[in-house]
């Protein structure tokens, strides 16, 4: 027998099937002319028009309030830089004012010294002027830094001038204070200039 070949029903074929589906272009388009209208009810356009007042009433009442401290904080930053300003030009008024009686102290005793010249009250006068200096200085913060001899050297308030060779003191300490050094408020203004103690060198053939 000879195979037949399978024929197909014009009804199956896919471009009828494709004419037919459910979600074709045809059906899917809308019709010509067509146009869809959105209709809001009266009483929702209030409610929207009512909230849309609200928010705008909020908008403004936070920009007045953004104003406002805008302004605010102008005022301190320039209030702020006059305070700064202020502080620079007068930081020294008090210590000034301080160091008034050392000045007026010091013009006396030189006008008592051209006069006629008294070693002994000459020096009372000296050591009155230096009380005075040392007592505003002290009111401010300031702190002499003078290491008495055979105190440690310390590098961060010392500076050492030469090394000493000797038997007589430890090594790496303080033998001489060559200069006294200053603090102020425990910040170091000037170290200490001092002489450190070296070991002697052994004897040859020791």
């Amino acid at each position: 027998m000879t195979p037949t070949e399978p024929t197909l029903d014009p009804r199956t074929r896919p471009e009828a099937a494709a004419t037919n589906h459910p979600f074709s272009e045809t059906e899917l388009a809308p019709a010509s002319g067509e146009e869809q209208e959105l209709t809001v009810e009266p009483e929702e356009f209030a409610a929207l028009q009512r909230e849309l007042d609200q928010a705008l009433a909020k908008a403004d009442e936070h920009w007045k309030l953004y104003l406002g401290a805008h302004a605010e904080m102008e005022n301190l930053r320039k209030r702020a830089e006059r305070e700064v300003q202020n502080a620079h030009k007068f930081a020294l008024e008090r210590f000034f004012g301080e160091l008034l009686p050392v000045r007026d102290s010091l013009e006396l005793g030189l006008a008592a010294a051209s006069e006629s010249v008294d070693v002994t009250q000459l020096r009372a006068g000296v050591e009155l002027t230096l009380r005075q200096l040392v007592a505003a200085m002290e009111k401010f913060g300031a702190r002499d830094v003078n290491p008495a001899a055979g105190v440690r050297f310390n590098p961060a308030e010392h500076e050492a001038m030469a090394m000493v060779p000797t038997d007589q003191a430890e090594p790496n300490t303080v033998v001489q204070v060559v200069q006294k050094g200053y603090s102020l408020n425990e910040r170091l203004i000037r170290p200490a200039k001092v002489l450190v103690a070296q070991a002697a060198p052994k004897p040859a053939g020791s």
